[in-house]
């Protein structure tokens, strides 16, 4: 067998290995064996190009740092993604804020939330109910920067899970941006598909959402 048939037979078994195992994605240790498989079987009267095996040398070198690398963002996501489980669940029993637009309507008042990031002059908020028809309408005036509060008194006909939309101008009647929040005492957590969700008032709310947290009254 000549040496070229030699080297490309070791080649390509070295390659289809690594094929096979790792769906194409070819490892350090194929890419080592590949190298090693080529230096025993290279051309005495003609051996491996010095620089071309430096090259080689070095990509190998990168390989696997790169994959030392990503081993290492693996474990730090796992870590961090247990410390915030963790955290997540030290929330029970405590009051959040947090970015989200859904409340439970049940013929009791509910407290309406939302962030203006400047002073308004009015406002419009909208509920919607479960099938996305609006169900009722409040208005303010003159309300400041920073959070506030309605208190909307659903119609004894509504009941369920309820979303709302905040509109804001200021006195010269350019829009105000304004979050919808939602706040209440966390009841439990939950995790689904690597996201993290706290129980709030019947609701669930993702985890990253949270913008503050306080204690309740009873702890």
């Amino acid at each position: 067998m000549s040496y070229t048939s030699t080297v490309q037979s070791a080649a390509s078994s070295t390659t289809a290995a690594a094929t096979s195992g790792t769906k194409g994605v070819l490892g350090k240790d194929e890419f080592l064996k590949m190298l090693i498989a080529q230096l025993k079987n290279q051309d005495p009267l003609n051996p491996l190009d010095g620089t071309a095996f430096t090259a080689q040398l070095a990509q190998f070198s990168s390989l696997e740092q790169l994959q030392n690398i990503n081993t290492q963002l693996t474990a730090f996501t796992k870590q961090q993604q247990a410390l915030g489980n963790t955290q997540a669940v030290n929330l029970i029993g405590r009051e959040v804020l947090a970015k989200g637009n859904t409340v439970h309507a049940e013929g009791t008042p509910v407290s309406l939330s939302y962030q203006l990031q400047s002073d308004a002059a009015e406002g419009l908020v909208r509920i919607y109910d479960a099938n996305g028809a609006l169900a009722d309408a409040l208005t303010f005036r003159n309300q400041r920067q920073g959070l506030n509060t309605l208190t909307w008194s659903p119609p004894s006909s509504l009941a369920g899970d309820c979303t709302f939309e905040v509109s804001a101008v200021d006195g010269s009647g350019k829009s105000v941006g304004v979050d919808a929040m939602v706040q209440g005492e966390v009841t439990a957590v939950n995790y689904r598909d690597g996201v993290t969700y706290l129980s709030v008032g019947g609701r669930e709310i993702a985890y990253g959402d949270v913008v503050s947290v306080k204690k309740t009254s009873s702890n």
